[in-house]
């Protein structure tokens, strides 16, 4: 009896028990009510009959050896995307009444049917992270993310597609989408000079940003480390005419290459206002470098001065390097989504995580879903329900979590609750 008595009185230093259910429902009710800002998702065009939306991302993950073991709450198979499916269509199964239900709205709405699922999300803006937009993703609801990777790798790739199966499948995308860049701006080859080829990144770089891009991706863990070094201009430049046309460049060489292209889309990205989004996670594939996308390899070129105009976002927050990426919050111009962290792991788990991030940098840490087709039948409006569903309760544990212990007033909690869901990226992008 003496333990529950302490227990319950632990439990209300803070805050009365009598108060302790309203608290907590106020924080709920404005986490629910802010219409979010979705910092990074992969949302699919409207196609028409017998048509593929091929663009929603550079390397998907149909393009990984399936012998890869998918976290269970991520599986598609999962029972509780039952539940998106009930929240968006008003019906879970069978699956055959599901699709018809989808198709019944998309006829419904027509080309406002993804704006229609903003709505239901609860979302006001989202980020497509795609390499091109398309029919439906209309400008002023879908912010563009063009991919910055392919500009990385104009030699031969050959070395680099042998490491592993995966690897083989992501150079070869990587050289057809860069391809499709050269093609956009009026290119059939890539350019003898090195200083010719810069000319052209700069020229694709502005004309995103003419065409509504917000920032730029870089998948870059999934090819190789996260690790950048800081070469001259010079070597960079050997590195590319020596094996433009010909040979297979070691690795060191196209590292180097590879590293000072990074730094100077970096830079670029910080002279026209884009943000630079960085890939930062565990997974996914069989062959995923773990300990290369730790976020930690990005120190350097986070701490180079000629950077800090630049403003870099940690897309999915570092996880499981959760510890390193808090502490990387304290340079001012490094931010954090946790998007992919909500479709891998429960609300309390996430909300454990949330809280170290919250403690560190609140101003810093935005709310994403990594919104994403994984089958036919679970496509991006479902894994954006589920995934919103997770960040907006692990950010009310975490919040109520910091009001119970004394860290932070009520009224801060809801403050915070407004950041992380709206405010931080309204500030980060100029909205």
């Amino acid at each position: 009896m003496g333990g529950a008595v302490a227990i319950g009185f632990a439990a209300c230093v803070f805050t009365s028990c009598a108060n302790r259910t309203e608290i907590d429902a106020g924080i709920a009710s404005a986490i629910d009510q802010t219409k979010a800002i979705d910092n990074h998702a992969h949302p699919m065009r409207l196609t028409d009959p017998g048509e593929r939306d091929t663009d929603y991302d550079v390397l998907p993950v149909e393009l990984m050896d399936p012998s890869w073991s998918i976290p269970p709450r991520a599986n598609p198979n999962n029972p509780d995307y039952g539940r998106a499916q009930q929240a968006l269509f008003g019906i879970r199964e069978p699956a055959e009444r599901v699709a018809a239900a989808k198709q019944a709205a998309m006829r419904e709405h027509g080309d406002a049917y993804p704006d229609w699922i903003l709505d239901r999300l609860g979302i006001d803006i989202m980020f497509a992270n795609r390499a091109a937009m398309g029919r439906g993703l209309d400008p002023a609801r879908f912010k563009w993310v063009p991919f910055a990777d392919p500009l990385m790798y104009p030699l031969n790739n050959d070395r680099l597609g042998a490491r592993d199966p995966d690897r083989k499948n992501f150079f070869s995308a990587e050289r057809n989408t860069l391809d499709r860049y050269l093609k956009e701006a009026g290119a059939s080859t890539l350019p003898a000079r090195f200083d010719d080829y810069l000319s052209f990144v700069d020229a694709t770089l502005a004309r995103w940003k003419r065409s509504g891009a917000v920032a730029v991706k870089f998948e870059m863990a999934y090819l190789r480390s996260l690790a950048v070094g800081n070469p001259d201009r010079a070597t960079a430049a050997k590195a590319y005419t020596s094996y433009l046309r010909s040979g297979i460049p070691p690795d060191a060489e196209y590292k180097t290459l590879q590293d000072y292209i990074f730094r100077y889309i970096a830079l670029e990205c910080g002279n026209l206002n884009l943000a630079v989004h960085i890939h930062s996670l565990a997974g996914a594939g069989a062959y995923y470098d773990n300990a290369g996308a730790n976020p930690s390899n990005l120190e350097p070129a986070l701490n180079d001065p000629g950077l800090r105009k630049t403003k870099f976002v940690i897309i999915h927050g570092g996880w499981p390097y959760t510890g390193e990426m808090a502490g990387l919050l304290q340079k001012p111009n490094v931010y954090l989504d946790y998007s992919a962290q909500t479709y891998f792991l429960y609300p309390r788990e996430l909300s454990r995580i949330l809280r170290l991030y919250l403690e560190m940098g609140p101003d810093r840490v935005l709310f994403a879903t990594d919104a994403s087709p994984f089958t036919a039948a679970i496509s991006w409006e479902e894994s954006a329900w589920y995934s919103a569903r997770t960040a907006r309760d692990a950010l009310r544990l975490a919040l109520e979590g910091m009001v119970s212990d004394g860290e932070i007033t009520h009224e801060r909690a809801i403050q915070v609750a407004h950041m992380v869901l709206r405010d931080n990226a309204k500030k980060l992008y100029g909205f």
